[in-house]
């Protein structure tokens, strides 16, 4: 969970918070996700969600999901200053350029572009009430 502000240096690496990448532990993947950010996953998460995956029924809609998810996938290891190398493919999805925002959700992080961060929040703030209604009713 939390809110990171983090820049991509030109080569088109990311730091991520050290507090996070102890989840994380060595490595993690990192693919394409819902609404034009990033996802990243841990390799135990990661091995949960492709065997979800194979008991999808095969469906056009369960192939094309998986194309757009699995295709932008990759492994990626920390350097020493606890860095990644988003793909050019990814930074282009997701329209990173240099200043992002990395979240905690749930079971992943996500990447977003500041900009887009910045309009999402903007554009769901006054709905927000109603979605935590409709989802927990008066429960949260």
């Amino acid at each position: 969970m939390g809110e990171y502000h983090y820049s991509i240096d030109d080569k088109g690496r990311l730091t991520i918070p050290s507090k996070l990448r102890i989840e994380l532990k060595e490595t993690c993947i990192i693919t394409r996700g819902l609404d034009k950010c990033l996802f990243i996953y841990s390799q135990e998460e990661w091995t949960n969600i492709i065997k979800k995956y194979r008991e999808l029924p095969n469906t056009k809609d369960a192939r094309n999901f998986m194309r757009f998810f699995l295709s932008g996938a990759s492994e990626c290891e920390f350097d020493k200053q606890g860095r990644i190398k988003i793909s050019g493919p990814l930074m282009d999805y997701a329209a990173l350029e240099k200043d992002c925002i990395i979240i905690g959700v749930n079971d992943h992080l996500e990447v977003w572009d500041k900009t887009a961060w910045d309009n999402f929040m903007k554009d769901n703030i006054d709905d927000l009430s109603d979605i935590a209604d409709n989802l927990f009713g008066t429960n949260i």
